[in-house]
C-alpha cells in the first residue's frame, strides 16, 4: 500500500476479495477508549458546576458569605474555566495533546481535595478558580483528541456524545445532591460533594496515560516517523505509511511556523474566530444563569423561601429546589440526544440556529409564567419554560458551539482557536455569575428573562452572518 495522509488512514473501509465491505470504517479499541477517557472532563464539569448551585446555600450559611463572597464563590469556577480554555487550552499546539489531557485530571484532582477541606470563604474560592483551570483545559483538548483520531462522517456523534455528558454530569450532580442532603442534613454536605468525584478523576488520570499522541499533531510539526508510530496504536495495525498532506493551493506546508494568537484575527481566520466566539459567549449568558440559579429561581418561584432563615429552612429549600432542578435538567439530556442524533445529518449551522430562537421562546414563556408584581405566577408555565430551553439550549448553541470551536481552526492553531472560544463563552459565563443574583434581585424573573431571550435571538443572527458549516469536512485540509 502507497503512502497515505493521516486522515486517509482513520478513513479507510475494508473490503474483501468477494467486494464486500464495511459501510463506513471501523473504530478500534484504542480509538473508542480515547472517547471513553475524553467524555469524563465534561461529565466532571456539568457534575461541579452545576452540583456547586446547591452547595451555595450551604455554604454560604456556614461561612457566613455576605453577597459579594456568594459572586466570587459562584464565579470562581467559570473564571478558572475561562482562563484555563484561554491560556492551558493552547498548550496543546506546543507541547502536544496527550501531556496536557493528562496534566488537567491532575490539577482537577488537586483541586477538588482542597475544596472539600477548605477552612474559609477565600479558600474555597482559590480552589473552586483551580478546579475551573482544570475544566477549562479540558474543553479544547478534549475535542482535539476526539477529533484528530475518529473519521469525520461520525465526527460530530462522538464528539457531541463526549460533550453529552456534561448534561449527564449535570443531572447526576443535582439528583446525588438532592438524596445525599435528604439523607444527611446538615451543613457540611457540601464537603462530600466535592469528594465524591475524587477517585473517578483518579482513575481517569490512570487511563490517559495510556494513550496515543494525536498523528494530525505530530504531522503538523513534521514528525512524520512519530506521527507512524501513534498512528498504528491508534488504529491497531503495522503497516502505516504516512506522506504530508499539501495545503488546498497545492503548496508545501511551512511544519516550522510556530503558532500565533495573532492570526485567529486577521483574513479568513477572523471570520472562524467570529463564528466560534461570539454565539458561545452569548449562549453561556443564558445557559450558565439559567443552569447555576434554577434551584434559586425554582425555590422563589414555588414560594419555598422561609421568612425564618436558619439551618434548617435554609437546607429544606435548597432541597426542594434541587429536586426541582433534577427534573428541569431531564431536558439538557434529550436536548443533547437529539443533537447527537441530527449533528451529522442537518448539519452545525441548521441546529445552532434553530436553538437559539428555541431557547428564546423557552426563555419568553417562562418570563410570561412570572408575571408581574401584582400576578400570579403560572407555575407549570415556568417549569414549561425551564425544560424548553434546556432542550433547545442543548440541541443547538451549547453544544454546537462546542462542535464548531474544534472544527474551523487548522491543526496548528487548533488547541489554540477553541481554547479562544470556550474562554469567551465563560466570560458571559463569570458576567451570568456576578451579575443573576442582583438582577434577578432588582428586576425579577418577569425583565430579565425577556433580556436573554434577546441575546439568544442576537445569537441566531451572528451565526447565520459568519456561517462556516462543517459537517464531513476534512480537518486535515484546513490551513
Amino acid at each position: 500500500m502507497g503512502q497515505q495522509t493521516v486522515q486517509a488512514y482513520i478513513e479507510e473501509v475494508p473490503h474483501w476479495q468477494d467486494g464486500a465491505e464495511l459501510a463506513g470504517p471501523p473504530l478500534s479499541s484504542m480509538q473508542w477508549l480515547v472517547w471513553s477517557l475524553a467524555t469524563a472532563g465534561k461529565f466532571f464539569e456539568g457534575l461541579i458546576v452545576f452540583m456547586g448551585g446547591i452547595a451555595l446555600p450551604l455554604v454560604s450559611e456556614q461561612f457566613d458569605m455576605s453577597a459579594m463572597d456568594r459572586g466570587f464563590v459562584t464565579a470562581a469556577t467559570l473564571f478558572g474555566i475561562m482562563i484555563g480554555a484561554l491560556g492551558l487550552g493552547g498548550l496543546a499546539d506546543r507541547f502536544g495533546r496527550k501531556p496536557v489531557f493528562i496534566a488537567e485530571m491532575v490539577l482537577l484532582l488537586i483541586g477538588l481535595v482542597a475544596a472539600a477541606f477548605s477552612p474559609n470563604t477565600p479558600w474555597l474560592v482559590g480552589c473552586l478558580f483551580v478546579i475551573g483551570l482544570a475544566l477549562g483545559a479540558d474543553y479544547p483538548t478534549a475535542h482535539l483528541v476526539i477529533s484528530e483520531s475518529i473519521p469525520a462522517s461520525i465526527r460530530g456523534r462522538l464528539v457531541l456524545g463526549a460533550f453529552s455528558f456534561q448534561a449527564v454530569g449535570a443531572v447526576v450532580g443535582t439528583a446525588l445532591a438532592a438524596v445525599l442532603l435528604a439523607s444527611r442534613p446538615d451543613l457540611e454536605t457540601w464537603r462530600i460533594f466535592y469528594l465524591m468525584p475524587v477517585l473517578p478523576v483518579a482513575l481517569v488520570v490512570w487511563g490517559r496515560l495510556f494513550l496515543p499522541e494525536s498523528s494530525h499533531w505530530l504531522i503538523s510539526r513534521g514528525e512524520v516517523e512519530e506521527a507512524q508510530t501513534h498512528l498504528e496504536r491508534l488504529l491497531n495495525r503495522q503497516d502505516v505509511a504516512l506522506t504530508l498532506a499539501p495545503a488546498p493551493d497545492g503548496s508545501i506546508r511551512d511544519h516550522s511556523k510556530p503558532a500565533d494568537w495573532r492570526e485567529l484575527f486577521q483574513g479568513r481566520l477572523l471570520k472562524a474566530t467570529t463564528l466560534a466566539s461570539v454565539p458561545w459567549f452569548l449562549q453561556d449568558l443564558s445557559t450558565y444563569g439559567i443552569g447555576i440559579f434554577t434551584p434559586v429561581i425554582i425555590a422563589a418561584a414555588f414560594g419555598m423561601e422561609s421568612g425564618d432563615q436558619n439551618v434548617v429552612s435554609v437546607i429544606r429549600n435548597d432541597l426542594l429546589a434541587a429536586r426541582g432542578t433534577a427534573l428541569i435538567d431531564v431536558a439538557f439530556l434529550v436536548g443533547i440526544s437529539v443533537a447527537i442524533v441530527l449533528a451529522d445529518r442537518w448539519g452545525r449551522i441548521p441546529l445552532q440556529i434553530l436553538g437559539f430562537i428555541g431557547c428564546a421562546l423557552g426563555l419568553v414563556l417562562a418570563a410570561a409564567g412570572a408575571g408581574s408584581g401584582e400576578t400570579a405566577r403560572n407555575l407549570p408555565l415556568i417549569v414549561a419554560g425551564f425544560v424548553l430551553f434546556q432542550f433547545m439550549t442543548n440541541l443547538g448553541p451549547n453544544s454546537q458551539t462546542y462542535l464548531l470551536a474544534g472544527e474551523v481552526f487548522p491543526t496548528r492553531l487548533r488547541g489554540l482557536g477553541a481554547g479562544v472560544a470556550a474562554a469567551a463563552g465563560k466570560v458571559g459565563a463569570v458576567l451570568t455569575a456576578f451579575l443573576f443574583p442582583v438582577l434577578l434581585t432588582h428586576w425579577g424573573t418577569q425583565k430579565l428573562l425577556p433580556l436573554l431571550a434577546i441575546t439568544s435571538l442576537v445569537g441566531a443572527a451572528i451565526t447565520w452572518i459568519y456561517r462556516i458549516e462543517t459537517k464531513g469536512l476534512d480537518l486535515e485540509g484546513l490551513h
